[in-house]
């Protein structure tokens, strides 16, 4: 009988995750591809299947949004349904595992799990909640992108991270670091140093993005223009000063640059903004003085191909997102994270990511004046990817590996089930 494995995803940073995961797995596995539902909006979930060839999900289970606690446990009590492969009337292959279920408080019976393997990815509530399905249905957790830690307990992610941790057999760690902290915290199962799959992600997105992207000419934008800003973790958009201090930092980039005091590669921000983080300035009261913020481009949320575009052109990046901050490092763009402590330590380490927290002075002042230690100027290669070459070439460290990630975790799953 073949290996039946399935990766539970529900959210942008899952979907992108899973992609080269499928493809190596594609004719060594029976996998398949549960979506909880937490991104429901089409811009925020369909659009990744789309772009990355990848097939519509075995199984949606419509959560959508909601507190974390009803979220997870919404999650994890219709996950539980499909990884027993309980017979449900509403439930159906390329189908939905959604609200009109009329059986779901019946009483279960005890059956045989449905796979093998559970993979899930990265540190969003759709990652614990798989994990504590799996775990709980006695099936074997592998965790990719295992290890992270930022030591700030105030973010839902770490929790989510150390819990899903605790609850994996196999850790597949994507930098040194993550290694370090597996061995120190003693995790129980096997730990495996794999590197991230972003680079390899990253390089098909660009050679991708150059092809089809359009999204610089629609906007109206030169390349090295403007600044990329994105923001949507819960730590800054669910705090109306915080908000303020975004708006005023925008302000303030906007004044020095038309005044001739910062640099005109700088003049433009654009702002892909997350549904929810637009919800928040607007309950706030502050969205009208958001979008009268001088320079400032807003536009809706973005592919992953138009969004590899972005960063690429962008003088610098500004962000709460741990995946960009990645992305803005493969892809050679100075990153300014607008938080206390990151789980990419490294990408600070190597002088190319700086965190400033939420200060409006501050963040103007490296968004205007600051230049990495490391500066190398993107360029297109022979074959239309794009500047992942210096992190290919070591012009930039190869923190996150050598782009063969996903090639590596199938070979030590394989390897574990001969």
């Amino acid at each position: 009988m073949p290996l039946r494995i399935a990766s539970i995803v529900g959210a942008r940073p899952n979907f992108i995750k899973v992609a080269p995961i499928y493809k190596a797995l594609k004719g060594y596995a029976e996998h398949e591809i549960i979506h909880t539902g937490q991104h429901y909006d089409f811009g925020l979930s369909k659009i990744f299947f789309k772009e990355f060839d990848l097939p519509d999900p075995d199984f949606n289970l419509e959560v959508g949004s909601g507190l974390p606690g009803y979220q997870i446990g919404e999650m994890t009590k219709k996950l539980e349904h499909v990884l027993l492969n309980h017979s449900d009337p509403d439930q159906t292959k390329k189908g939905t595992l959604g609200s009109k279920n009329r059986n779901k408080h019946a009483r279960v019976e005890k059956s045989k799990p449905k796979y093998d393997l559970v993979l899930v990815y990265g540190d969003t509530n759709s990652t614990l909640a798989g994990a504590l399905s799996a775990f709980k249905t006695g099936i074997k957790v592998g965790h990719i992108e295992s290890g992270l830690r930022s030591f700030d307990r105030r973010m839902p992610e770490e929790i989510n991270r150390i819990l899903t941790d605790q609850l994996s057999e196999y850790h597949f760690a994507s930098t040194k670091t993550a290694m370090a902290n597996l061995k120190k915290e003693h995790v129980y199962g096997k730990n495996k140093f794999t590197g991230d799959l972003s680079v390899e992600v990253v390089g098909e997105a660009s050679k991708i993005s150059i092809r089809k992207s359009k999204v610089l000419r629609r906007l109206g934008l030169d390349p090295k223009s403007f600044i990329l800003f994105t923001m949507h973790r819960e730590e800054n958009t669910t705090s109306a000063k915080i908000l303020a201090s975004i708006i005023e930092s925008f302000e303030l980039i906007s004044k020095k640059s038309d005044s001739g005091k910062g640099q005109s590669i700088n003049r433009f921000i654009v702002y892909p903004i997350h549904p929810g983080t637009k919800k928040k300035f607007k309950e706030s009261g502050l969205y009208e003085r958001l979008e009268k913020c001088p320079n400032l481009i807003l536009m809706d949320p973005v592919g992953y191909i138009d969004f590899i575009q972005l960063i690429h052109n962008a003088s610098k990046v500004m962000t709460d997102s741990g995946g960009v901050q990645k992305e803005a490092y493969i892809l050679g763009v100075p990153c300014i994270t607008i938080r206390e402590n990151t789980e990419w330590i490294e990408t600070v380490e190597e002088g190319w990511n700086r965190l400033v927290s939420v200060n409006p002075s501050k963040i103007a002042e490296y968004a205007l004046k600051w230049k990495p230690t490391i500066h190398s100027k993107s360029r297109i290669n022979s074959d239309n990817s794009y500047s992942t070459s210096e992190y290919n070439s070591g012009k930039l460290k190869q923190i996150f590996g050598t782009g063969n990630t996903s090639s590596l975790i199938r070979e030590f799953i394989i390897s574990l089930y001969k």
